[in-house]
């Protein structure tokens, strides 16, 4: 059985381009299909006909991200020679994604008698911005024109808003009729002998005030055997490889590598091994701050390209100024940025929009991160003022009424309510299923400042300014302190989800505290517990950790974050369990994640599944509008891979640590060219009865692997006593 995210389509995509069209390579005007670019849905519309009638479809898939092909036949249709039969004829349609889309057209007459008819492509353009796209409130701002160059045989469709342009030409090329154009269609008068095949070729080119973005003249067969270019191949070649005695596994890893390669934005002005990842396709097609990062993190030990990438253009896009309406602060990193036509004229502010009070501690905590995997100190010189700005943020603007924990309240009229990873409106709640209202303190903003704090002393310290990094240090140990004091709740042996606006505890049974764990800022002596509680069943549906617990009046499995499962929610508890020592724990989470992952249709994650109890007979539901692919839930199998075999980088000083403790169900696993530094290290695990044992091989430069856990951060007397 393999289980479909949504509506059944097909998706293609390659950088900030992308086509959905339903199964017979159709586009109804009525949804989320399309062909988008830059926030932008340049075609609304495409309908193919055979003297007016719909074409019957046989099969059609997506072959690879960027490339899809539909085989259609022949309804049974009347002309003034007779009555032919369904099934005469066939219609392949072949498309390639790059900049733009190439359509390739391929006609061929499997009857037994000559035939003539129109084949009939309609198109329609309504440029809407994909916000309005996704909610199905389209506004007509400006004007469309369409015209229809018959020399050229190109139909071309510009709107026009202002200074604001976008333009769609559709172009036929190698075509042995002349097409003509009217009542909305292009009309092709075909004839076609017995056994006879016609074919033309068509471009879809999509401009804007910037950017004019053909298709690559490459025929489907041609990308299909060689790719689109290079940049795909080299991404396989770089990225670390494995093999394991579970060709499932061995499936979804395939899969999440060729997702996150296919979701590589490639529009900045990067070196060929740098990158930023686009959140998921088709609404998240742009750069984010938390996702970004997140999957910055997430892919340290396959390819360090995506964290260089996304610190290089956060960096450039931080805050420098108060803006209410972006709810922008001096030092901030922002949330998301659009290039559509409401965020061109400020209907939304989007431009870039800043309402994220996790993206500040993130930046710093990926920034330290990616030099323990790099090993490179002129990072540090780098961005040593950003991380300046962006611990003076933390300090000023990230708590609101300085009482030491971060807070968040938007400021913007259209800002979002909830301003950490469940941004979803409804997200926060009481226990008895209630709204909380803002301010809001979530547990692991707490959790990632102080994991910021102590990253950045160690930072600091390699930069020379000892005494700054001991009052990071100071900090740190302070926040500690008041979260243990304020955060946890006796009588239920865990962390209050967040502290309301009268700074009451929040005593809802979440997600969020696993996240504490990750960053290290939970007592020792008390993360059994969370992790136990984690694991209740309650908290834990096989599948994987609910994001509420099912006790809360406001749980609903299917809902996005009342309730469901995401695999990078799992992901980052799982690192967590195992840095408090808790490795049958990360097995536990990371089989239930798998197990689900076996069900969906090629292996590939979705962005979140329903919380549903694992069952016999029962089977993941994903949420009805999940993205797929998604970055985040893709590279949550990296997580996983990281947290079970204890992989620790610390490249500055020339050394990779281990931990392993594989599960039953992953006894042998193989991993080549993990990058660490200038270095590359192949390595070997795998169980001896209870036991895993390890080996490694240095491929290339110097690193000496060894065996060491990872802990919880330390925080010495001399600083507790300052």
């Amino acid at each position: 059985m393999r289980v479909n995210v949504g509506p059944a389509v097909l998706t293609i995509n390659y950088g900030k381009t992308f086509m959905v069209t339903d199964l017979c390579g159709n586009i109804s005007p009525n949804g989320q299909q399309g062909i988008f670019s830059d926030d932008t849905r340049f075609m609304s519309f495409y309908g193919c006909y055979l003297n007016g009638k719909e074409w019957v479809r046989l099969s059609s898939t997506a072959t690879t991200y960027y490339a899809a092909r539909i085989y259609l036949t022949n309804p049974q249709f009347s002309t003034e020679d007779g009555i032919f039969e369904q099934g005469s004829l066939s219609l392949i349609i072949s498309r390639v994604a790059s900049e733009g889309i190439r359509e390739e057209l391929e006609l061929t007459n499997y009857g037994l008698k000559t035939v003539n008819f129109n084949l009939e492509i309609a198109l329609r353009s309504d440029f809407a911005d994909i916000f309005e796209v996704e909610h199905g409130k389209n506004v007509r701002r400006g004007y469309i024109e369409t015209r229809w160059n018959k020399e050229e045989s190109e139909l071309v469709t510009t709107y026009t808003n202002g200074d604001f342009f976008r333009c769609l030409s559709y172009r036929i090329n190698n075509c042995s009729v002349q097409p003509h154009s009217g009542n909305g269609r292009i009309i092709f008068e075909i004839t076609l002998e017995p056994g006879e095949t016609w074919k033309t070729y068509c471009l879809y080119t999509l401009s804007d005030n910037k950017n004019v973005r053909k298709p690559l003249d490459l025929s489907y067969q041609e990308a299909m055997e060689n790719g689109l270019n290079h940049t795909h191949t080299k991404w396989r070649e770089i990225v670390t490889n494995i093999t394991t005695d579970n060709e499932e596994f061995n499936r979804l890893y395939s899969q999440s590598i060729e997702d996150l390669g296919a979701l590589r934005l490639s529009d900045y002005n990067f070196t060929d091994d740098t990158w930023i990842p686009a959140a998921g396709v088709p609404k998240f097609v742009t750069l984010f701050g938390r996702d970004s990062l997140t999957v910055s993190l997430q892919n340290m030990i396959i390819h360090p390209g995506f964290a260089k990438g996304t610190l290089q253009k956060l960096a450039e896009f931080q805050a420098k100024e108060l803006d209410d309406w972006r709810d922008a602060e001096p030092g901030k990193i922002l949330h998301e940025i659009r290039m559509g036509e409401l965020a061109y004229f400020d209907k939304i502010p989007h431009n870039p929009y800043y309402g994220a009070a996790d993206t500040v501690p993130l930046f710093l905590i990926t920034l330290h991160e990616t030099w323990k995997w790099l090993g490179d100190n002129s990072l540090l010189q780098n961005y040593r003022d950003v991380a300046r700005r962006c611990l003076e943020w933390i300090d000023k603007y990230g708590d609101l009424d300085g009482d030491g924990f971060q807070e968040y309240q938007t400021r913007s009229k259209d800002g979002i309510e909830n301003q950490a990873w469940k941004d979803s409106g409804n997200a926060v709640v009481y226990p008895d299923g209630s709204q909380v209202k803002a301010p809001k303190a979530l547990c692991e903003l707490q959790g990632y400042v102080f994991d910021a704090w102590m990253r950045m002393a160690e930072v600091f310290d390699v930069l020379g300014e000892k005494n700054f990094a001991t009052l990071l240090h100071m900090k740190a140990a302070k926040l500690q302190a008041q979260f243990e004091e304020k955060f946890w709740c006796e009588d239920d042996g865990f962390y209050a989800f967040a502290l309301d606006p009268e700074k009451k505890p929040v005593r809802s049974i979440t997600s969020n505290a696993g996240y504490c764990l990750w960053s290290g800022i939970v007592r020792r002596d008390r993360a059994e517990s969370v992790v136990k509680k984690l694991l209740e069943p309650d908290m834990w549906a096989g599948w994987g950790i609910r994001t509420l617990n099912t006790k809360n009046p406001a749980y609903n499995p299917f809902s996005y974050h009342l309730g469901s499962i995401w695999p990078h929610d799992n992901g980052i508890i799982a690192m967590g369990f195992k840095r408090y020592g808790f490795g049958e724990e990360v097995a536990q989470v990371a089989g239930g994640i798998f197990d689900a992952a076996k069900y969906f249709a090629s292996y590939r994650l979705p962005e979140l599944f329903a919380g549903i109890n694992k069952e016999p007979g029962a089977f993941p539901v994903p949420y009805i509008e999940a993205n797929v692919p998604q970055a985040w839930a893709a590279a949550s199998v990296f997580h996983f891979l990281q947290a079970m075999l204890g992989l620790q980088a610390n490249a500055p000083n020339g050394e990779l640590f281990v931990d392993p403790n594989l599960p039953e169900w992953l006894s042998n696993i193989n991993l080549r060219q993990v990058e660490i530094g200038n270095a590359c290290v192949d390595l070997k695990f795998w169980r001896e009865g209870n036991i895993t044992r390890w080996d490694a091989s240095v491929t290339k430069g110097n690193i000496e692997v060894k065996q060491q856990s990872w802990q919880p951060w330390q925080i010495e007397k001399s600083v507790l006593i300052a």
